[in-house]
Protein backbone atom coordinates (compact mmCIF):
# COMPACT_ATOMS: atom_id res chain seq x y z
CA UNK A 1 0.00 0.00 0.00
CA UNK A 2 1.22 3.75 -0.59
CA UNK A 3 -0.13 6.80 0.35
CA UNK A 4 -0.70 8.44 -2.91
CA UNK A 5 -0.57 12.29 -3.74
CA UNK A 6 -4.05 14.35 -3.36
CA UNK A 7 -4.71 16.58 -6.34
CA UNK A 8 -6.03 20.55 -5.54
CA UNK A 9 -8.04 22.59 -6.76
CA UNK A 10 -7.83 23.69 -10.56
CA UNK A 11 -6.58 19.75 -11.69
CA UNK A 12 -8.50 18.84 -15.03
CA UNK A 13 -9.33 15.84 -13.00
CA UNK A 14 -11.41 17.15 -10.44
CA UNK A 15 -13.21 19.45 -12.72
CA UNK A 16 -14.71 16.19 -15.34
CA UNK A 17 -16.92 13.72 -14.77
CA UNK A 18 -15.23 10.12 -14.12
CA UNK A 19 -15.56 7.18 -16.40
CA UNK A 20 -17.44 4.19 -15.02
CA UNK A 21 -15.32 1.23 -13.54
CA UNK A 22 -15.29 -1.46 -15.96
CA UNK A 23 -12.43 -3.38 -14.50
CA UNK A 24 -12.29 -5.31 -10.85
CA UNK A 25 -9.28 -7.07 -11.34
CA UNK A 26 -6.08 -6.36 -9.09
CA UNK A 27 -5.45 -3.17 -10.17
CA UNK A 28 -8.67 -1.76 -8.88
CA UNK A 29 -7.96 -3.71 -5.48
CA UNK A 30 -4.59 -2.12 -4.89
CA UNK A 31 -6.06 1.42 -5.75
CA UNK A 32 -8.79 1.17 -3.08
CA UNK A 33 -5.92 0.01 -0.53
CA UNK A 34 -4.00 2.67 -1.11
CA UNK A 35 -6.97 5.12 -1.16
CA UNK A 36 -7.56 3.69 2.27
CA UNK A 37 -4.22 4.41 3.71
CA UNK A 38 -4.26 7.94 1.99
CA UNK A 39 -7.18 9.43 3.65
CA UNK A 40 -6.39 7.89 6.51
CA UNK A 41 -3.18 9.50 6.11
CA UNK A 42 -4.23 12.81 5.47
CA UNK A 43 -6.95 12.55 7.96
CA UNK A 44 -10.22 12.64 5.64
CA UNK A 45 -13.36 10.89 6.22
CA UNK A 46 -14.10 10.16 2.52
CA UNK A 47 -11.72 10.03 -0.67
CA UNK A 48 -12.82 9.67 -4.58
CA UNK A 49 -10.78 8.25 -6.66
CA UNK A 50 -10.20 11.89 -9.12
CA UNK A 51 -8.78 13.65 -5.89
CA UNK A 52 -5.90 10.82 -6.78
CA UNK A 53 -5.61 11.55 -10.34
CA UNK A 54 -8.21 8.56 -11.28
CA UNK A 55 -10.60 9.55 -13.58
CA UNK A 56 -13.02 6.71 -12.40
CA UNK A 57 -16.49 6.31 -10.49
CA UNK A 58 -15.30 5.34 -7.21
CA UNK A 59 -14.78 6.42 -3.58
CA UNK A 60 -13.85 5.27 -0.20
CA UNK A 61 -15.66 6.21 3.37
CA UNK A 62 -14.50 5.67 6.90
CA UNK A 63 -16.19 7.73 9.56
CA UNK A 64 -17.91 6.73 13.35
CA UNK A 65 -21.21 7.92 13.71
CA UNK A 66 -22.25 9.40 17.34
CA UNK A 67 -23.49 5.32 18.27
CA UNK A 68 -19.95 4.53 17.47
CA UNK A 69 -20.50 2.88 14.34
CA UNK A 70 -18.18 2.93 12.19
CA UNK A 71 -19.17 3.49 8.32
CA UNK A 72 -16.04 2.09 6.47
CA UNK A 73 -16.29 1.03 2.40
CA UNK A 74 -16.18 1.58 -1.08
CA UNK A 75 -18.45 3.00 -3.68
CA UNK A 76 -18.02 1.41 -6.79
CA UNK A 77 -19.91 3.21 -9.80
CA UNK A 78 -22.30 4.80 -7.33
CA UNK A 79 -25.48 6.17 -7.53
CA UNK A 80 -27.32 8.68 -4.91
CA UNK A 81 -30.31 9.69 -4.56
CA UNK A 82 -31.08 12.73 -1.87
CA UNK A 83 -33.94 14.35 -0.12
CA UNK A 84 -34.54 18.00 -0.78
CA UNK A 85 -32.10 20.02 0.35
CA UNK A 86 -33.65 22.57 3.30
CA UNK A 87 -34.06 26.10 2.52
CA UNK A 88 -31.92 29.27 4.33
CA UNK A 89 -28.34 30.09 4.80
CA UNK A 90 -25.95 27.12 6.44
CA UNK A 91 -25.04 27.15 9.66
CA UNK A 92 -21.33 28.14 10.12
CA UNK A 93 -20.38 25.40 12.53
CA UNK A 94 -22.56 22.62 11.52
CA UNK A 95 -22.60 22.58 8.22
CA UNK A 96 -18.81 23.08 7.57
CA UNK A 97 -17.02 21.01 5.12
CA UNK A 98 -13.82 20.59 4.15
CA UNK A 99 -12.19 19.06 0.85
CA UNK A 100 -8.50 17.18 0.70
CA UNK A 101 -8.55 18.74 -2.69
CA UNK A 102 -8.99 22.51 -0.81
CA UNK A 103 -6.59 21.64 2.25
CA UNK A 104 -7.12 23.33 5.31
CA UNK A 105 -10.08 25.65 4.08
CA UNK A 106 -13.59 24.95 5.45
CA UNK A 107 -16.96 26.79 4.36
CA UNK A 108 -20.64 26.21 5.17
CA UNK A 109 -22.63 24.65 2.74
CA UNK A 110 -26.42 23.49 3.12
CA UNK A 111 -26.40 19.46 1.74
CA UNK A 112 -29.99 17.17 2.20
CA UNK A 113 -29.89 15.51 5.69
CA UNK A 114 -30.94 12.32 3.88
CA UNK A 115 -29.23 9.78 1.09
CA UNK A 116 -29.47 6.84 -0.53
CA UNK A 117 -26.13 5.15 -1.91
CA UNK A 118 -26.35 2.11 -4.06
CA UNK A 119 -23.05 0.98 -5.63
CA UNK A 120 -20.85 -2.55 -6.23
CA UNK A 121 -17.71 -2.91 -3.79
CA UNK A 122 -14.49 -4.79 -4.88
CA UNK A 123 -16.02 -7.94 -5.38
CA UNK A 124 -19.31 -6.38 -7.63
CA UNK A 125 -21.56 -7.42 -4.55
CA UNK A 126 -24.52 -4.88 -4.79
CA UNK A 127 -25.46 -2.69 -1.29
CA UNK A 128 -27.42 -0.18 -0.46
CA UNK A 129 -26.62 2.46 2.66
CA UNK A 130 -29.53 4.99 3.61
CA UNK A 131 -27.74 7.73 5.56
CA UNK A 132 -28.56 10.68 7.04
CA UNK A 133 -26.55 13.39 8.80
CA UNK A 134 -23.05 13.51 8.38
CA UNK A 135 -22.79 10.37 6.70
CA UNK A 136 -25.30 11.85 3.90
CA UNK A 137 -23.17 14.66 3.80
CA UNK A 138 -19.94 12.53 3.18
CA UNK A 139 -21.59 10.37 0.45
CA UNK A 140 -23.18 13.63 -1.28
CA UNK A 141 -19.41 15.34 -0.74
CA UNK A 142 -17.69 12.37 -2.49
CA UNK A 143 -20.44 11.56 -5.13
CA UNK A 144 -20.15 14.97 -6.06
CA UNK A 145 -16.49 14.20 -6.76
CA UNK A 146 -17.55 12.02 -9.27
CA UNK A 147 -19.13 14.29 -11.63
CA UNK A 148 -16.54 17.18 -11.21
CA UNK A 149 -17.78 18.96 -8.48
CA UNK A 150 -15.90 20.52 -5.48
CA UNK A 151 -17.91 21.43 -2.78
CA UNK A 152 -17.14 25.06 -3.60
CA UNK A 153 -18.95 25.09 -7.00
CA UNK A 154 -21.68 24.78 -4.31
CA UNK A 155 -21.23 27.60 -1.96
CA UNK A 156 -23.73 30.71 -1.56
CA UNK A 157 -22.52 33.60 -3.07
CA UNK A 158 -20.61 35.08 0.32
CA UNK A 159 -19.41 31.75 0.85
CA UNK A 160 -17.84 31.00 -2.66
CA UNK A 161 -16.19 34.84 -3.10
CA UNK A 162 -14.47 33.69 0.48
CA UNK A 163 -13.70 30.44 -1.03
CA UNK A 164 -12.29 31.77 -4.39
CA UNK A 165 -10.44 34.14 -2.34
CA UNK A 166 -8.65 31.70 -0.59
CA UNK A 167 -7.99 29.45 -3.75
CA UNK A 168 -5.68 32.10 -5.10
CA UNK A 169 -4.08 33.43 -1.92
CA UNK A 170 -2.52 29.80 -1.89
CA UNK A 171 -2.12 29.83 -5.64
CA UNK A 172 -3.93 26.92 -6.45
CA UNK A 173 -6.24 26.60 -9.41
CA UNK A 174 -4.33 25.76 -11.61
CA UNK A 175 -3.22 22.04 -13.02
CA UNK A 176 -0.58 19.51 -11.75
CA UNK A 177 -1.03 21.11 -8.02
CA UNK A 178 -0.65 18.29 -6.04
CA UNK A 179 0.10 17.76 -1.65
CA UNK A 180 1.03 13.64 -0.19
CA UNK A 181 -0.31 13.27 3.41
CA UNK A 182 3.04 12.75 5.48
CA UNK A 183 5.12 14.46 3.07
CA UNK A 184 3.54 18.03 2.70
CA UNK A 185 2.94 20.41 5.04
CA UNK A 186 -0.52 20.55 4.60
CA UNK A 187 -3.68 19.79 6.37
CA UNK A 188 -7.26 19.09 5.16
Amino acid sequence: MAVLPIRITGNPVLHTRAAEVTDFGTELATLVADMYETMEAAPGVGLAAPQVGVSRRLFVFNWTDDEERLWRGVAINPELWVSPTPTGEADEQSESEGCLSIPGERFPLRRAELAILRGVDLHQTPFEITAEGWLARIFQHEFDHLDGVLYVDRLEHKHARAADKAIRKNGWGVPDLSWTPGVDDLEA
